[in-house]
């Protein structure tokens, strides 16, 4: 099931035209863009999507839009649910219900190959 997205922030880089604007505003989605001359204000997005770069799609060959969708798919699954992070005490933002941590019940899965 693939979501619609409804709105998309960007930047004021010069590489984002007019006729880019144009493409996202014929398919429905509102451009917001970031205040001048504040770097960041997209800091979360910006760490989010170089940390995916970083771990996954510079590592793997995307064959197809729908390939690269199920990767993000997978990634943000993993990220979010079972990923520590400093910010929440090495939780996951959305633990898995059925998931109790154990100290010895530490095993190594594979996602993605990795």
């Amino acid at each position: 099931m693939t979501q619609q997205a409804r709105s998309l922030i960007r930047g004021r880089d010069p590489k984002f035209t007019d006729a880019f604007d144009a493409v996202l505003t014929a398919a429905g989605i509102t451009v917001l863009r970031t205040p001048p001359q504040s770097p960041r204000a997209d800091a979360f997005a910006e760490r989010w999507v170089g940390s995916v770069r970083r771990e996954r799609t510079d590592q793997l060959l995307i064959f197809s839009q729908r390939h690269l969708e199920a990767v993000l798919r997978i990634y943000a699954d993993h990220s979010n649910g079972h990923r520590p992070h400093r910010s929440l005490e090495q939780r996951p933002p959305t633990p898995s219900p059925n998931r109790l941590p154990s100290a010895a019940a530490f095993h190594q899965t594979r996602i993605l190959g990795g």
